[in-house]
């Protein structure tokens, strides 16, 4: 319990709450998500049509609950969110566009089960990620995705629906909240608790309300929306297994695999929660199951969701069963489609100042990852041009991305990915010096 409060944590990753209070903060995690815009994205590249697009929304929502109660409830057994993965975008859009919708299905399945055997029964996994990912490694990587997804949150403040500089105010208002609620949370004993533990949701109606004013909040689409919707098995045809579709699925899965890693560790530093052999090879198989079961409704790829993780960092709650009470309301979001219309009518404005927040939290516990290690000239070059790398792609004119062969195009849709990639090659490729490395590990111990 020390642990945690050193780490800022209020609630421990084991401790239970009760079940009024877990939904209340289960729900915050839902509501920070943005987990319809990839599905969003995907649909627009496929041309679906009105009613496929709401129906693969739908899946995705029900996919991601239920590979959150698979990873937090028996893989990993952390507090960690699943939710639709962007590096299978660009995959999933031309696979879908030259061999239809059927060989989506049969290029994922077979890459879910392969992700599920690394952990077991071939165990291969954590020695995978013990020999390649050490503590200055990890919190590279970690330091990688928040500044990775900073851009993303911004940007969809500033293309989203309405004027650009009523979306930067409704934006400041829900991101100052949750500042101020963590500052409270800091200083006011248990009221302030009280705060910072709910405030994202303050947050969210406080942009709400803001966006409101702006005349920027539109939830008609809910009336339309039915209540209730059974999912099916396979919903756009038969799996068509193509090997070349198959393969390079298998590799986005690996890049998938290196992404949530990331988020791995940022969940084990906010927490204080270590990474052993057997969780690793645990939440190997859960990131498997969550996928193969997203394969089978109809959905994407899952992945551990970093904004999920650094909620984590910014409430203080890290106990399990209220990420378990989230997954549950993913699984009902995705049975009743009228509900998760509602969520995704809340202003995006709103969703990315919070989320700008959380990015800032990330990269903070980053920091406090590789903070004990000495920076020598080879430490500051595996942990600079990794970031370097990753802001270069991620300003990368997308009109590049079309003249790349179909592999690279996959690497280079994501800075998180190509930052974690060099960041591994540097820590393997630049020779250690024997008698920093030994300091390091001593003092990171």
């Amino acid at each position: 319990m020390n642990k945690n409060k050193a780490n800022g944590i209020i609630i421990g990753v084991n401790e239970k709450v009760s079940p009024p209070k877990a939904f209340i903060l289960g729900l915050q995690h839902v509501l920070a998500m943005d987990l319809y815009i990839a599905p969003i994205i995907i649909a627009g590249l496929l041309s679906l049509t009105v009613e496929n697009t709401a129906f693969f929304i739908q899946m995705c929502f029900l996919a991601t609950g239920i590979a959150t109660l698979i990873q937090t409830g028996a893989g990993i057994k952390m507090p960690v969110v699943q939710g639709p993965s962007y590096v299978p975008v660009g995959a999933i859009a031309a696979i879908g566009g030259k061999l239809g919708l059927g060989a989506i299905a049969g290029s994922l399945i077979p890459g879910a089960i392969l992700i599920a055997l690394l952990g077991y029964p071939l165990k291969w996994f954590a020695k995978a990620v013990r020999r390649v990912i050490p503590p200055l490694v990890g919190g590279t990587v970690i330091i990688i995705v928040g500044i990775a997804l900073m851009p993303i949150g911004l940007n969809n403040i500033f293309i989203a629906e309405g004027n650009i500089g009523d979306n930067i105010i409704i934006a400041s208002v829900s991101a100052s909240i949750v500042i101020v609620c963590m500052l409270l949370g800091r200083r006011l004993g248990a009221v302030g608790t009280f705060f910072r533990i709910v405030s994202v949701i303050l947050a969210i109606i406080g942009g709400i309300i803001t966006a409101m004013f702006f005349g920027t909040v539109d939830f008609s689409p809910v009336k339309d929306a039915a209540w209730f919707s059974l999912p099916t098995l396979l919903p756009f045809g038969k799996p068509v297994f193509d090997m070349g579709a198959i393969i390079s699925m298998i590799f986005v899965y690996l890049i998938i695999l290196i992404e949530t890693t990331g988020t791995w560790f940022v969940v084990s530093s906010v927490t204080g929660e270590e990474l052993d052999e057997k969780r690793l090879n645990r939440a190997s198989v859960g990131e498997g199951l969550g996928c193969f079961a997203g394969a089978l409704v109809g959905s994407t790829p899952m992945t551990g969701y970093s904004s999920n993780a650094g909620l984590l960092a910014i409430t203080g709650v890290a106990s399990r069963s209220v990420i378990m009470v989230s997954g549950g309301i993913l699984v009902c979001l995705g049975l009743v489609p009228k509900l998760s219309t509602l969520i995704t009518c809340i202003p995006e404005p709103v969703i990315n100042g919070i989320f700008g927040i959380v990015c800032v939290a990330i990269v903070t516990n980053g920091m406090k990852v590789i903070q004990p290690i000495i920076i020598d000239d080879r430490n500051m070059m595996v942990i600079g041009i990794p970031i370097l790398l990753t802001i270069a792609v991620t300003v990368l004119p997308k009109e590049v991305l079309a003249t790349v062969p179909d592999w690279a195009n996959y690497i280079l849709s994501s800075g998180i990915t190509v930052g974690a990639i060099a960041t591994v090659l540097l820590n393997l490729l630049i020779p250690a010096n024997k008698e920093i490395a030994d300091n390091s590990e001593v003092t990171s111990g």
